[in-house]
């Protein structure tokens, strides 16, 4: 058995054009330790290839899927309309039938429960806003565990706790499913343009196996350790993005007190180290006071609970994190849970005594 390693080293996973030294596909996995975890490839001589384009559903080599995607909302509908052109067969279902509606114009298939959805899958997907929807969805006597059939693949792209995450996914494998946890991010464009971020906890050979379904949706993927390491990653990852929205924020409400051309300081920052993507695409939602949900502040005030949390539990501080928390907690309670993540700008003017400006 391979002993852990100290650094954990991570590697960007894009798509099927690695080959080993035989010809073969290269084949890539964590050896995991607690808490870090080395990377092992069978090859080590070769690097990753970067995938150029998505497999042609009509070639020999695709590999068609029955996929069942529950949770059809901003992220899930256009993530199902991915694996659609992809060429796999995808049922979808949802609490609304609205989004079923759009599912079936897309050329997916409706389904009226969770249990109806499921029992062809080879895969299921579940994209739903939080740790009890997913275990709402999965668990019971209507849930996934019950009616998928076994070796199917559970892939939870829903961001949830992460110990909820390691627990459901310990319930799924003695049912006989093969559970992952792949939250993804780069919100409602990146699920639209099928380039989200996805990094995935679970055993190294189901990682493989669902990474065709993943490829259809995202662009970097990678496997980051055992049941419950995407969800600790993705909580990093909020952490992060919550943060720089921040002080885009109070950046922009300092420039605007200035009289400075917004447009032009944007462009120029975004030219340097201040740059960033949460720059690129919320700078100018700020700018127009538009804030129409790609992402809901409720959710990443939902997400910034599971951080500060499992950062307590885990003895560690974050104090710009627990001071961001906080306002995208009175940003919500203020009533503006609904808005885009980028509204933390209102409470960052009101603050300053320019709101309405």
């Amino acid at each position: 058995m391979d002993r852990p390693q100290p650094g954990a080293r991570l590697l960007r996973l894009r798509g099927p054009g690695v080959q080993g030294l035989t010809g073969g596909p290269l084949r890539l996995g964590l050896r995991v330790g607690s808490p870090l975890s080395h990377l092992h490839p069978t090859n080590p001589c070769t690097p990753p290839a970067r995938r150029t384009h998505r497999p042609d559903p009509t070639s020999e080599d695709s590999t068609m899927t029955n996929v069942t995607v529950i949770g059809l909302g901003i992220m899930g509908l256009p993530m199902a309309r991915n694996l659609i052109k992809a060429g796999h067969d995808v049922v979808g279902y949802n609490r609304s039938r609205d989004k079923i509606d759009q599912l079936e114009e897309a050329g997916g298939k409706g389904a009226s429960s969770v249990a109806d959805s499921v029992k062809s899958a080879d895969v299921v997907i579940t994209m739903v806003p939080d740790s009890p929807d997913v275990e709402g969805a999965v668990t019971g006597p209507d849930g996934v565990f019950e009616h998928a059939k076994p070796g199917a693949l559970w892939i939870d792209a829903s961001s949830i706790r992460p110990d909820v995450a390691a627990r459901l996914s310990k319930q799924a494998a003695e049912k006989g499913l093969r559970p992952l946890d792949a939250p993804v991010s780069g919100g409602e464009q990146g699920a639209i343009d099928g380039v989200l971020s996805i990094m995935v906890g679970g055993e190294a050979a189901d990682f493989e196996a669902a990474r065709p379904v993943l490829e259809a949706v995202g662009k970097t993927i990678v496997h980051v350790g055992p049941s419950g390491s995407g969800q600790t990653v993705k909580a990093a990852n909020q952490l992060i993005v919550a943060v720089n929205i921040q002080a885009l924020a109070e950046a922009i409400v300092f420039l605007e007190a200035y009289g400075v051309d917004t447009d032009a300081a944007l462009k120029v920052l975004g030219g340097g180290l201040a740059g960033s993507k949460v720059l690129d695409q919320k700078g100018q939602k700020m700018l127009e006071r538009n804030f129409d949900p790609g992402f809901r502040l409720q959710l990443h005030h939902k997400d910034m609970g599971i951080v500060t949390a499992a950062a307590r539990e885990a003895g560690v501080t974050i104090p710009l994190g627990a001071v961001v928390a906080q306002l995208v907690g009175a940003a919500v309670g203020r009533g503006d849970g609904g808005l885009d993540h980028s509204g933390l700008f209102k409470l960052v003017e009101e603050l300053s005594g320019r709101s309405g400006r």
